[in-house]
């Protein structure tokens, strides 16, 4: 049955120089779907791959289920056959000379189960990835997607303690991967399972994770609820890694609680930063093109209230994008609609909801270009 995964310190480091994973710690109660975030290179997958136990730490201590299944310093190593654990990677792994029944029945066959038991989960398996009219089709006759859910239920059929996926949808076509990803929460929920789960997109971690922990340089910079993620950016480069790709630079004139005052471009501006930052430091101000408010001349958040020039714009179809001169700087706007409703040169009012510009150390780094 599912169970809570925790890791503590853990550390990897593979030759001289920087660790691929630096010290991180979380907890993952039973039950629950975590998402790693991150660009390549972060860790995401070398963690997951400690938790596996295809990669031995160099230090920190992995529990699964409340056992140690890992601790270097007490000269624990279980191997990853003896940790009960699910796995879906890249590649979808499928034994190409049996049907799609056959592959989802190994690993019950592998333990032994009798015929009449390894029948019922099998053909409980099938329904719940939506294959069982595909039971005794080769698996080589499959999409790319539908092998990838002939993976997943081999990977939950034995009813693993804790379910790993490595960038499961990367090698899948933009449709396939929309439609596979929407099904994998469904699944994973209804499964039971506990779930760590990698990816460098976004918007996969969104949809399918309870939690999203965004790693960079092989620390975890935050792990909180998709919206906490979104809306309370930790840092400048987990603002900037998940969207927020405006930066104006500005001076904190005063602080009021949670929020300050930031001289931008000659103008004053609310937003909200971290405890540290006092008046008189320089910041960057992270704001999301979506949550720039166009034709603001009613709004009822009069502080952060400006007139700006639309300098460019960009026509996508279903939305515009503008590029706005206004606070010193340039900032990228978001509106959604098949129209294009102003014209390069017209000048359009905007409001910038102060809780969602958020202030940073002007000496943060990014990690964006």
């Amino acid at each position: 049955m599912a169970a809570a995964l925790d890791v503590h310190d853990l550390r990897k480091q593979f030759n001289t120089g920087r660790p691929a994973v630096d010290g991180i710690s979380f907890h993952i109660p039973s039950g629950e779907i975590v998402v790693l975030l991150g660009p390549s290179g972060c860790g995401k997958t070398t963690t997951l791959r400690c938790v596996a136990g295809l990669e031995h730490p160099t230090a920190g201590r992995v529990s699964i289920g409340g056992r140690l299944v890992a601790a270097p310093a007490d000269g624990v190593h279980l191997p990853a056959r003896l940790r009960n654990l699910g796995m879906v990677f890249q590649s979808y792994a499928v034994w190409p000379h049996m049907t799609v029944k056959q592959n989802v029945a190994y690993p019950l066959r592998h333990r032994g189960e009798s015929r009449g038991e390894i029948e019922r989960r099998t053909g409980e398996m099938l329904e719940l990835v939506g294959l069982s009219e595909f039971a005794e089709r080769s698996v080589v006759s499959l999409s790319g997607g539908q092998m990838q859910r002939v993976a997943l239920a081999r990977s939950l059929v034995y009813e693993p303690q804790l379910l790993l996926l490595d960038e499961p949808l990367s090698n899948l076509d933009a449709q396939l991967r929309l439609r596979l990803r929407d099904d994998l929460r469904r699944i994973i929920k209804q499964s039971g399972v506990t779930a760590l789960y990698v990816t460098h997109d976004q918007a996969e971690a969104v949809v399918l994770g309870d939690r999203i922990g965004v790693m960079r340089d092989g620390k975890l910079l935050q792990m909180a609820p998709p919206d906490e993620v979104y809306n309370r950016p930790a840092d400048l480069f987990v603002a900037s890694f998940t969207g927020a790709s405006n930066l104006l630079a500005g001076r904190v004139v005063e602080r009021n609680g949670e929020f300050g005052t930031v001289d931008a471009g000659g103008h004053r501006l609310r937003a909200l930063m971290p405890a540290h930052i006092k008046a008189g430091e320089s910041v960057r101000v992270a704001i999301r093109p979506e949550n720039v408010r166009l034709d603001a001349n009613g709004a009822a958040d009069f502080d952060n209230r400006f007139t700006a020039r639309v300098a460019a714009q960009r026509y996508q179809g279903t939305q515009t994008i503008y590029e706005l001169a206004v606070l010193g700087g340039r900032l990228e706007v978001l509106e959604l609609g098949t129209h294009m409703r102003h014209a390069v040169g017209s000048d359009v009012v905007i409001a910038l909801p102060p809780a969602l510009c958020w202030a940073y150390p002007a000496r943060e780094d990014s990690g964006m270009e």
